[in-house]
């Protein structure tokens, strides 16, 4: 007999060979119904998968959303193979795991035809739909390594045939056959058939290009790409998202607004026009105010430092592959001959700031009285990301960063996080994020001691307690194994105005890089003792939170934020001089204005300045001219307000002032 314990602490003594589904079925046919899964001392497994031996039981219901959609994205995507393999037999099936929102699988078309294209999705989808109203059963079996590995290589499968031979050996090898027609190689879980699926509830949405295991000396495979849902009302919500999600698209975005381009001629970087600039400056000075007020001290360091540095900071060996390096020498300028001769020390480009901040901190003897010692820089940063990686402002490989660095005593690590906490929450509403925050806690491959990492690990979470943020309002988690290799995280996460997540904001506690680079202070006894290191930022990257902000406001800034916060409109030519007028008190004021004196009729002027998503637009006559007057266009507001040109410079004022200048 098998003891089975449910989460109410009650135990059940079964025969061997019984399933988590017979255990449903025998508390109630509601919950038999339910049941799609189960947890198995924590694992996720099939509801029909026996079990193996004394063990604490969870049934999964559809109640439990994020395990459901686990398991439906994952049987998608085997349907997904199933159906091509049925529509163009001789394709060779690879991997198809599921995503954040849906599913993809990496897919081999046979010799006969090209690879797959989006025109084939309609085809495939309905061929999905067919096998899902079929319902066929979802069978777990276990098979031998050698038998398996024989029935890839008879049915054509190389891909698979190779994979099998790589694992590990004494690892259970099992597969998962739809019906008895159609099998694949998996751990699963899945659910009990096909049938569970709801047919209307995905959608395959695209097809690109992939390299069997990611090697582009592979071959090349058709990856296709869809979204699943547990029903339809979650996909219908979904595609809308998207849709959404396509409006705001920053680099649509930065083009209408003439913000920004990106070109080849430097990968990753970005041309900040005018108007986009205009906005970094404006969050640049936000910034610098809320440092200053917090006591920190900006700093300037260099963009090139000598690897030697980077090797004892332990960059060089767990970075070095993200970093761009250069020869320390002056290049061959002849026609003959290599340009370098690959016999010079190396250098690099900094990839982040903290060394530099060693370095500055050990400049001159520090006392304990010195701590708690806030460094701050606006600090641009390469790396070297794939070209393939590279997302508009997302993914760049030059940035600048909102980097700090805080050099403290132990006894003041929980006081310093609990005010960064403060001065993030306070940044983040200014913008209008709402947020959760995370603990990432520490990776396999790490520097430092386990006794260090208990005391960072724990000093983060008091502080998250202590500011009252670890609660289910903040989404507070602990991330196991997400931490940087020299330290644990906090992270925030931002949610935007359609939903969607942005991890930007970090605060890690380090005790490695101090010890690395040597970094020491005077303490109360007179002896050398270590500073802890917390490394953190809020907006991550200015290209990034640039990139964020314009999808948060889908191009249409708050006042204070906006490139152009007004534009003086004339309706007839009789009225420019007044125009140039307002405009001239409007800049005087502060405030970012333009003159639109075009010979052109308004409606023409307000549809162009509304699509440049200029906040206000003041159109002038001859009327307005004679009374000292403006009528006022709000942007996404109706109608037009006439104010007198004082009353329109006294509102633009408070509504151009920062938020934290407000009052």
């Amino acid at each position: 007999m098998i003891r089975v314990t449910l989460p109410d602490g009650s135990a059940r003594e079964v025969a061997r060979g019984t399933t988590p589904a017979d255990i449903a079925a025998a508390i109630g046919p509601g919950l038999a119904k339910a049941t799609i899964a189960a947890r198995v001392d924590g694992e996720l497994r099939d509801a029909t998968r026996p079990f193996d031996g004394d063990c604490n039981l969870a049934l999964v219901t559809t109640r439990d959303e994020a395990d459901a959609l686990e398991l439906a994205r994952h049987d998608f995507a085997h349907v997904l193979a199933e159906a091509v393999q049925k529509l163009f037999p001789g394709t060779q099936i690879t991997f198809g795991p599921a995503t954040d929102d849906g599913f993809y699988y990496d897919v081999l078309a046979p010799a006969s035809r090209g690879p797959f294209t989006e025109d084939d999705l309609p085809a495939i989808e309905e061929a999905m739909r067919d096998i899902i109203r079929a319902d066929k059963p979802l069978r777990r079996e276990v098979v031998a390594r050698d038998a398996l590995i024989q029935t890839w290589k008879d049915a054509g499968e190389s891909f698979k045939a190779e994979w099998a031979a790589e694992l590990p050996e004494g690892e259970e090898l099992s597969v998962y056959w739809s019906g008895d027609d159609w099998m694949d190689m998996c751990r699963g879980p899945h659910l009990a058939s096909t049938g569970k699926l709801d047919p209307q509830a995905f959608k395959l949405m695209r097809v690109a290009g992939a390299y069997w295991r990611g090697d582009q000396n592979n071959a090349q495979l058709t990856r296709i790409y869809g979204t699943g849902w547990l029903n339809k009302k979650q996909l219908d919500a979904h595609l809308l998202r998207l849709e959404e999600a396509a409006k705001r698209d920053h680099r649509r975005l930065g083009a209408d607004m003439d913000l920004f381009h990106l070109q080849s001629e430097a990968h990753g970087s970005v041309f900040w026009h005018p108007h986009g600039f205009t906005i970094w400056r404006a969050l640049e000075a936000y910034m610098r105010r809320a440092i200053d007020a917090a006591g920190y001290k900006e700093v300037k360091t260099p963009q090139v430092m000598d690897a030697r540095q980077w090797e004892q900071s332990g960059h060089w060996g767990k970075y070095r592959e993200n970093m761009f390096v250069i020869p320390d020498e002056v290049p061959n300028t002849e026609d003959e001959g290599p340009v370098i001769s690959g016999e010079a020390d190396w250098m690099a480009l900094k990839p982040m700031n903290c060394p530099a901040h060693v370095l500055i901190f050990r400049q001159g003897i520090k006392s304990y009285r010195d701590l708690p010692l806030r460094i701050y820089e606006n600090g641009c940063c390469h790396r070297n990301e794939p070209h393939g990686a590279l997302h508009g402002l997302m993914r760049v490989r030059q940035f600048t960063q909102d980097d700090a660095h805080i050099f403290c005593r132990e006894d003041q690590i929980v006081e310093e996080v609990q005010e960064f906490c403060a001065l993030a929450d306070r940044i983040y509403k200014d913008f209008g994020f709402t947020y959760s925050i995370k603990l990432a806690l520490r990776p396999e491959a790490r520097f430092g001691s386990d006794a260090d990492w208990d005391k960072a690990e724990n000093e983060l979470r008091d502080a998250v307690v202590k500011a009252g943020l670890a609660t289910e309002e903040y989404g507070w988690e602990e991330l196991p194994g997400e931490g940087a290799f020299y330290a644990p995280k906090l992270e925030w996460h931002l949610t935007d105005a359609i939903g969607r997540t942005w991890q930007v904001g970090t605060i890690q506690s380090d005790r490695v890089l101090p010890e690395r680079l040597d970094a020491s202070y005077v303490g109360e006894d007179g002896g050398k003792h270590r500073p802890v290191m917390l490394h953190r930022a809020i907006f991550g990257s200015y290209e990034r939170f640039i990139g964020i902000l314009i999808e948060h406001y889908a191009g249409r800034f708050p006042v204070w934020l906006a490139p152009v916060q007004a534009v003086v409109a004339t309706i007839v030519s009789d009225a420019d001089a007044y125009a140039n007028e307002v405009t001239a008190k409007l800049a005087a004021a502060g405030i970012r204005v333009e003159t639109d004196l075009r010979n052109e009729k308004i409606n023409y002027k307000v549809r162009e300045h509304s699509l440049a998503k200029v906040p206000h637009l003041l159109v002038v006559g001859n009327r307005e001219a004679e009374e000292g007057k403006v009528a006022i266009r709000t942007l996404g507001q109706e109608g037009q307000r006439i104010m007198s040109v004082e009353d329109a410079i006294a509102m633009l004022v408070a509504e151009a002032a920062a938020p934290d200048l407000r009052g």
